[in-house]
C-alpha cells in the first residue's frame, strides 16, 4: 500500500521512553526570586521598541542602531565576537528584494476554462531572480498533498514525472482533512503542511510550476491574506539566483479550483477526499497553462549579530539561544503613525537574548559553549535564521539543542508555559521538570492545526535536525485566570499584531517574562554542564536528519 498510517499509540509508547533522561536537577531554583531574573530586561525592551529605533527594519537606520546597541551590550558583557578576526558580531546576510510589477493573467488551452485574475482567482510569482519568467503551456496535474514523508509512508509524487510541468496540490496534510490522529499528526500540522515546504518539494521534483489550493480552514487565514497583501518578496541572495527552484508558484481559490477540476469531471470536494485515501493516484487535468511574470530586484545587506560564550571542556559543543531583532520598519506614506515599532513582536524576544546573555556573563563559565543569535529578515520569511542554518559558527551537528524566544509573555505570571510544537523532542521534559518546580504546567498550544512551530525561526534549525524549543507563558493568569489571558492575546492580534499599535507599554507586568527567563536559563545551563544530547521523537520530522549525524557526536 503506498501510504501507510503511523499509529498514535506506538508514537506514545516511544515519546514516553526518551534515549537520554534528563539529569536530576541540582540547581537552587527554590533559593530565587520566580519573578526577578535580570532588572535590565525592561530597559532592553523600552529601548529596542522605541520610536528612535524606527521599527528595526532590514536596511535602515533602525538596523544601525540596533546593531550598535547589541553590539555594545555583548562587548561591554565580555562575549566573544562571530568574527574574531574583525571583533565583529555581525554576520552578514545577502538578500534579495523582488517586487512583481507586471503578472499576466493565467490562461488555458482549453477554450472553454476562462483565464483566471491576479489576485481575484490567483497569486502568483516567480522564485527566480530573473526580469521576466514565462510559463507556455506547461501541463497541470493535480498531486494530492504534494508531500513525499517517508517516516508516514506517504509520496504523493510516485511515478510522477513533472519535468515541464504544473502541480497543483492542496494546502496543510492528509491529517488535519481526515481528522484522524493515526494519520501523519492529526488535527496538527505537521512541516508537509506547510506551503513552503511544497514549494521546495515541488522544485525537487522538478516541476515547472506549482499551484496551492487555498481554503480558509487548512490554510489558517482567509484568501485577503494573500492577494490583500504585498506581492514584494524577500529571499537570500544566491549564486544561482534560485535558477533550481520552479518557474512559478503560487495559489488559486477554491472556486478557481472546481473550474479546473470540472475539465476532468469532478470538484475540489471529490478530489480532496480522493487525495486522502491510501491508493490515490495523480490525475491529469488535461489542460495546459500559461502566465508570465516580470519583476525588479534590489540587492540588500543585513547582518545576523552574535556574540558567545566558550566551554571550557567542549567548546564545539554549544547550546543556542534565539530571537528575531527586526520588524517591519516605517509606512512613510502613512497618515497617522508611521512606525511598526514591534514591541511584543520582536523586542521582546530580543530583550530576552539580552538578558540571558547579560546573566551568563555573570556566572561561571560553562563546560560546553553558549551562543547567542539575533536574526534579521524573520518578517521577510525567516531567512536570518536560513543564513545562520547554512553557515553557523560552530558545526549544527554540535548543536546540544536551541530555545526560540518570539513575542514573550507581557501580561503577567502564568500558570501555565505553553509549548508550539508540543510532542516534538525530549527538550519537553527539561522545560516539564523546572515548570514543575516553578508550581506552573505545561499545555501544548491551543491551535495546533496553524503550524505555528514552522513559522518561527528555530523551524530552519530544526529542519537541520537541532532539537529547538520554542515555548512561552501562556493564557492562564496567576491571578486573574484563563478568561482574561485569552483576553489580552485576542486584543494583541486584532489591535496590535503587525501594526503601529505594537508599541511598548510602561505599564505591562513583565513578572511573566521573567518566569520565563529562569526557565530558559536553568534548562540551557543544564545542558551546557552535561554530556547529555536529547533528540527529537521517534517519528517526528526531524528525528532523521539528526540520527544521520550521531557519529559525529561523542
Amino acid at each position: 500500500m503506498k501510504k501507510i498510517s503511523v499509529l498514535a499509540a506506538s508514537l506514545l509508547i516511544v515519546a514516553c521512553s526518551p534515549a537520554s533522561e534528563p539529569e536530576p536537577s541540582t540547581s537552587p531554583q527554590m533559593e530565587v526570586d520566580p519573578y526577578s531574573f535580570n532588572e535590565n530586561y525592561r530597559d532592553y525592551l523600552a529601548t529596542l521598541s522605541s520610536d528612535e529605533f524606527e521599527g528595526r527594519a532590514p536596511a535602515s537606520k533602525g538596523e544601525e542602531l540596533t546593531v550598535e546597541f547589541v553590539s555594545d551590550k555583548f562587548r561591554s558583557w565580555g562575549l566573544k565576537p562571530f568574527n574574531e578576526e574583525t571583533g565583529s558580531y555581525r554576520q552578514e546576510v545577502p538578500l534579495v528584494k523582488m517586487t512583481p510589477y507586471s503578472v499576466s493573467e493565467m490562461t488555458f488551452s482549453d477554450s472553454d476554462l476562462s483565464a483566471f485574475s491576479y489576485k481575484q482567482d490567483m497569486m502568483a510569482w516567480s522564485p527566480r531572480v530573473q526580469e521576466e519568467v514565462s510559463l507556455d503551456g506547461s501541463e497541470m496535474v493535480f498531486a494530492g498533498y504534494g508531500i513525499v514523508a517517508p517516516e508516514f509512508g506517504w509520496n504523493d509524487y510516485e511515478g510522477l514525472d513533472v519535468a515541464g510541468k504544473t502541480v497543483v496540490v492542496l494546502v496543510n496534510d492528509p491529517g488535519y482533512d481526515t481528522g484522524d490522529p493515526e494519520v501523519f499528526n492529526g488535527k496538527a500540522m505537521t512541516y508537509y503542511g506547510r506551503w513552503t515546504y511544497k514549494f521546495e518539494e515541488a522544485s525537487r521534483q522538478g516541476a515547472a510550476g506549482i499551484i496551492v489550493i487555498h481554503e480558509t480552514g487548512p490554510a489558517g487565514y482567509g484568501w485577503g491574506v494573500i492577494a490583500g497583501g504585498s506581492p514584494v518578496r524577500f529571499d537570500l541572495a544566491r549564486e544561482n539566483k534560485n535558477m533550481d527552484r520552479t518557474e512559478i508558484e503560487g495559489w488559486i481559490t477554491q472556486e478557481a479550483a472546481d473550474k479546473l477540476f470540472a475539465r476532468v469531471g469532478s470538484s475540489y470536494t471529490e478530489m480532496r477526499e480522493q487525495a486522502q485515501q491510501p491508493d490515490f493516484q495523480p490525475v491529469a487535468l488535461n489542460t495546459a497553462m500559461s502566465i508570465t511574470v516580470q519583476s525588479d530586484f534590489e540587492y540588500l545587506n543585513s547582518p545576523n549579530l552574535i556574540g558567545y560564550i566558550e566551554g571550557s571542556k567542549a567548546p564545539e559543543e554549544h547550546v543556542i539561544y534565539m530571537a528575531h531583532w527586526d520588524h517591519l520598519g516605517m509606512n512613510p506614506i502613512s497618515s497617522d503613525d508611521q512606525i511598526y515599532n514591534g514591541a511584543q513582536d520582536n523586542a521582546s524576544g530580543t530583550a530576552g537574548v539580552l538578558a540571558l546573555a547579560e546573566f551568563y556573563a555573570s556566572q561561571p563559565q560553562p563546560e560546553r559553549s553558549v551562543v547567542f543569535v539575533l536574526v534579521t529578515a524573520e518578517e521577510r520569511g525567516l531567512l536570518g535564521s536560513n543564513w545562520y542554518a547554512n553557515n553557523p559558527m560552530l558545526p549544527l551537528s554540535q548543536a546540544v539543542a536551541g530555545i526560540n524566544m518570539d513575542v514573550l509573555n507581557v501580561y503577567g505570571p502564568m500558570q501555565d508555559m505553553v509549548v508550539v510544537g508540543h510532542g516534538n523532542s525530549e527538550l519537553e521534559e527539561y522545560l516539564g521538570k523546572y515548570v514543575e518546580q516553578q508550581g506552573r504546567y505545561v499545555a501544548p498550544e491551543p491551535t495546533p492545526e496553524a503550524g505555528s512551530f514552522y513559522r518561527s525561526d528555530h523551524f530552519n534549525l530544526a529542519k537541520r535536525g537541532v532539537p529547538m524549543l520554542y515555548a512561552k507563558g501562556g493564557n492562564d493568569h496567576v491571578e486573574f485566570g484563563v478568561e482574561y489571558g485569552k483576553e489580552k492575546r485576542a486584543e494583541y492580534v486584532q489591535v496590535a499584531y503587525h501594526k503601529p499599535a505594537d508599541e511598548y507599554d510602561p505599564e505591562w507586568d513583565l513578572r511573566g517574562v521573567q518566569q520565563d527567563l529562569w526557565l530558559y536559563y536553568w534548562i540551557g545551563n543544564e545542558l551546557a554542564n552535561s554530556d547529555s544530547w536529547p533528540n527529537w521523537y521517534a517519528g517526528n520530522e526531524f528525528r532523521a536528519t539528526r540520527d544521520a549525524t550521531a557519529d559525529q557526536r561523542q
